[in-house]
């Protein structure tokens, strides 16, 4: 199938069409023995020799995607430099597979594991606004003059960083749960968002990705998404999460 060269490196799972883009910037892809810098330069990943830094790129596996919910303590990268345990350890064997997006080691959730670089991007990138939903644990009650501070967006070192929307779940005198809902994804976000207002993070749990739900999935369990289903991590808006259910049970 003839298409775009950065399109065909991120199908074929190498890496995002931007970072597709930077190999092709810096010289280091050929197509059929001759180096290829333009993005646009149309190729058949079926019939063309692609290589990146001499490494022949076979033709695409069959696009996986995959929903984790991811447990405390593992990290997202792949493979991670301090030898911790990574989401990539309970995926499934065979195939080559990498997270869509991070969730730190000290978070839980919803985490997509894909080959399809592409998509990943989409998934991901700011510019797309596609929206994650948490439930978050803090300590004290939550404060409604705190809660609109949110929402009309505090400083942080990248810029503006504002909740889509948030509101209380439940409280006590001595914690809050609240749902907050960003389109951005700056590293660590929420806790960092949260600390500029004055409240500690206890627990932090992704619940949605654009119309995709963790719904019933146990901790540390996966599931195959469909294509129709991965195209749902797309939307805007779309997911519902009863609030009664057990995330917010179990560790206090």
């Amino acid at each position: 199938m003839a298409e775009r060269l950065h399109k065909a490196l991120a199908r074929a799972g190498v890496a995002s069409r931007r970072a597709a883009e930077r190999l092709l910037q810096a010289g280091r892809v050929a197509v059929n023995g001759q180096v290829v810098r333009t993005p646009g330069a149309v190729v058949d990943l079926d019939s063309d020799l692609i290589t990146v830094d001499g490494q022949v790129i076979a033709a695409a596996a069959r696009p996986r995607y995959l929903l984790l919910n991811k447990p405390l303590g593992y990290v997202s990268t792949a493979p991670d430099e301090r030898g911790r345990p990574t989401v990539l350890d309970l995926a499934p064997a065979g195939g080559r597979l990498y997270p869509a997006g991070r969730l730190d080691a000290d978070s839980e959730g919803l985490i997509l594991l894909t080959n399809d670089g592409d998509f990943a991007l989409r998934a991901t990138h700011p510019r797309y606004g596609v929206e994650k939903e948490y439930r978050v644990l803090v300590r004290g009650v939550a404060e409604p003059a705190d809660l609109e501070r949110l929402r009309d967006g505090v400083e942080l070192a990248e810029g503006v960083a504002r909740a889509v929307r948030v509101e209380v779940l439940t409280q006590d005198r001595q914690r809050t749960w609240l749902m907050i809902v960003l389109r951005q994804g700056w590293k660590r976000q929420v806790r960092r968002m949260l600390a500029a207002v004055g409240y500690s993070v206890e627990r932090l749990v992704r619940v949605r990705m654009g119309g995709l739900t963790l719904g019933s999935l146990p901790a540390g369990q996966w599931r195959d998404l469909s294509a129709a289903e991965a195209a749902r991590v797309l939307e805007q808006q779309g997911g519902t999460i009863d609030h009664r259910v057990g995330w917010a049970r179990g560790r206090r």
